[in-house]
């Protein structure tokens, strides 16, 4: 049996609450009247302390504690949500990821910085001296004690929705809050459980009445309820006077009229046979009767005072209405599992084709077809729409635009296109990069963007859009576009092109992902060392994708990654050269034609075939492989593209399609440019993957230098 660490599902769940905090003050601060983002940043400021504390998480929990009574008060109109306090907002959240990652390791003089700012930001609102009360408890002690108020009686009836526990909510720590507001009579109403034969154990069937007196407002009352109040029942009354003495009786005998929680919970373990834990944490929806809105609905566990995530007990992360949690290893496992069976498929396949039985070539096209489904399944778990990496990078450009003193708007599109998983997680460092760069370089100052006649907010655009079976991630600007000259010049001074080469914008703008190459003028703390362009090639030359830049002067660049769906598995093209057998990636094939000896001999050494009317550049692999074989008598040309330029690879025989398991290759052999990978073939031997765009790339090259030696 799996056991899961309950502070490890807290911070699980953490984390969406702080991205879901990260996008709604972000949204604030363009829109900082509107008190749905307000209630939302507070919700999720009250879930992260209670939850906080509820698993031991002291420190956050204090921290939040301010933090959350500022967004109180500006919740009830006391403050306004300015950008000042939205932007120290933003440094808490840095503040409280760091106290639940490594609390060890958490500065406790960046808190007390970060609350002093808040404490200044208050002490500046209309009401300072309350302000201060809220963020300094020395000084709220100070504060005259208000009149006491006077007690009065509520029935409070409620009952909550029915998939309520499922997801998490604990009926317990609502009327263990209500106890907190005064004196409480709690009975429990079973009216609507059905029989035992027509029970759902997941959905909450019991309905609870209470009467609470009390000197705190009906407001306070609501306020338990908050997170619950769309989809429950509740009904708050002021009771009479006789009816302040009277105990609600229940309509069943085994049911007991209690105030005892401990003896709730156990009644409605023996009714419903729920299983979760007094413990169990509540479900957030929203405090007011409305439509939950996207910010909320991105964290579907927030929770009130504890965790969104399921018990300590779990054997698997969150569970709920139809999803479940389960951690990124098991995935790759999987992964790697299909892969294994996919080997041993092709295995059997080849088998097959040699045997002469129908009943073992019937069963192997079965197991086939089984094989792919499962592939394609397990593919799609594992596919993820690259907008959760795409909302990450909100936070960066409003820090690039305070830090550089630009107006900057970040635009995405095409946030529902999917991914393989790991492709997302190794994307975020290049689109970091990309997008520094093109605040930092590609956009101009204010007076710069008015003197050329532009908008004085600059735009940075990040769009993602599938192409056949690879995915193009485009990073653009409106800004001044690429300096050829000056890319021309540093090229060469750096000795990377020789002095007065004419080179196309393609050839020369790839000059950018250069180790060490940087065009700035100064070093400063965003760019200048000629690093981050670096790591942008490295990581998606290990991605087995390509990049293709775009410039026009005065109108902004666009970077355009092409990368692979998946890194796991692809479908591929078996060719024979020479005694060898290689994969040409199927997404990367156009279509496939003879090179018969007479179009051989009539190329005349310049490798080119008309195809409709197109001149194609094509590679002989024997050449490219130093094979000393005699080559067959009739060829075959793999048209194969990769950012919009086409080559032909001269093969000896196309086999056929074949799924493709990839491995890597060696550290021995990684430097090998014109590889990408190796499968295990079905007779165990291994076929080597090519690397197309590093072919197609050698097939432009050499098109360039026949073009320049005529």
């Amino acid at each position: 049996m799996t056991i899961v660490d309950a502070a490890d599902t807290f911070r699980q769940e953490a984390q969406e609450l702080l991205e879901q905090l990260e996008h709604t003050l972000l949204d604030l601060e363009h829109r900082p009247g509107d008190a749905d983002l307000i209630d939302a940043a507070f919700r999720a400021l009250h879930t992260l302390k209670g939850s906080g504390a509820m698993f031991g998480f002291d420190r956050l929990a204090a921290f939040t504690h301010h933090v959350e009574t500022a967004f109180d008060r500006v919740r009830k109109g006391e403050v306004a949500a300015t950008a000042e306090l939205i932007a120290l907002t933003l440094h808490a959240k840095d503040q409280m990821r760091r106290l639940i990652e490594a609390p060890a390791d958490a500065d406790e003089a960046a808190s007390d910085t970060i609350l002093r700012g808040l404490h200044l930001i208050l002490a500046s609102g209309p009401t300072s001296s309350t302000a201060r009360d809220a963020v300094d408890g020395a000084a709220r002690s100070q504060a005259p004690a208000p009149a006491a108020a006077a007690e009065q009686t509520f029935r409070v009836t409620f009952r909550l929705p029915k998939g309520a526990m499922a997801t998490g909510t604990n009926p317990l720590l609502l009327i263990e809050d209500l106890h907190s507001l005064g004196t409480a009579t709690v009975v429990a109403r079973t009216g609507e459980v059905p029989g035992l034969e027509e029970i759902d154990p997941l959905d909450c069937h019991v309905g609870w009445e209470v009467l609470l007196t009390t000197a705190k407002p009906r407001d306070a009352i609501e306020e338990v309820f908050m997170f619950l109040l769309d989809d429950m029942e509740l009904g708050i009354e002021l009771a009479a006077p006789a009816a302040a003495a009277a105990v609600p009786q229940a309509p069943s005998t085994d049911v007991p009229a209690l105030s005892d929680t401990a003896a709730v919970w156990s009644t409605l373990d023996r009714r419903s046979d729920v299983g979760a834990s007094p413990s169990a944490p509540r479900e957030a929806p929203r405090a007011e009767t409305r439509a939950a809105t996207p910010a909320e609905t991105a964290a579907p566990g927030a929770t009130g005072q504890a965790a969104s995530a399921t018990g300590p007990g779990a054997a698997t992360g969150r569970h709920g209405a139809g999803s479940i949690r389960v951690p990124a290893e098991r995935l790759d496992e999987l992964m790697d599992r299909v892969g294994e069976l996919v080997i041993a498929q092709s295995r059997l396949k080849q088998i097959a084709a040699a045997s002469h039985d129908p009943q073992v070539k019937s069963v192997t096209e079965e197991i086939e077809r089984l094989a792919r489904e499962l592939q394609d399944t397990t593919m799609g778990v594992r596919m993820m729409p690259i907008g959760s990496l795409f909302g990450r990078f909100r936070r960066l450009v409003h820090d690039l635009s305070r830090d550089l003193g630009k107006d900057i708007e970040l635009i995405t599109s095409g946030e529902e296109t999917e991914l393989d998983k790991t492709v997302i997680e190794r994307l975020a460092d290049p689109l970091v990069h990309l997008i520094r760069n093109a605040a930092d370089h590609g956009l101009e100052q204010r007076d710069g963007r008015a003197a050329a006649g532009k908008p004085a907010t600059g735009r940075v655009s990040l769009t993602a859009r599938h192409a056949g079976a690879a995915v193009l991630i485009s990073v653009g600007d409106d800004g001044r576009g690429l300096d050829r000259d000056r890319i021309q010049a540093r090229a060469e001074e750096n000795g990377l092109i020789a002095p007065g080469a004419r080179l196309a914008d393609e050839e020369l703008f790839k000059i950018i992902f250069a180790p060490g190459f940087s065009t700035a003028r100064e070093v400063t703390n965003l760019s200048g060392r000629g690093v981050g362009m670096d790591v942008v090639k490295r990581t998606i030359d290990d991605l087995r994708g390509s990049i293709d830049v775009k410039s026009t002067p005065g109108h902004g660049s666009e970077v355009t990654l092409r990368l692979p769906l998946t890194l796991a598995i692809i479908d591929g093209l078996l060719v024979r050269v020479g005694k060898g057998r290689y994969v040409i990636p199927l997404g990367a094939v156009e279509e496939c034609v003879e090179l018969t000896p007479e179009e051989d001999l009539r190329a005349k050494g310049r490798c080119f075939l008309n195809i409709r009317g197109d001149l194609v550049p094509y590679i002989r692999l024997r050449e490219q492989f130093a094979s000393r074989l005699p080559p067959d008598p009739y060829q075959k040309v793999v048209i194969v593209s990769a950012g919009g330029f086409r080559v032909g690879l001269v093969v000896d025989q196309v086999i056929g399609d074949h799924q493709t398991v990839i491995k890597s290759l060696s550290r021995l052999h990684a430097g090998i440019g014109v590889f990408s990978g190796a499968t295990i073939l079905g007779d165990g031997s291994v076929a080597l993957i090519l690397d197309v765009p590093q072919l197609v790339a050698d097939g432009q090259a050499s098109e360039e230098r026949l073009k320049a030696a005529s």
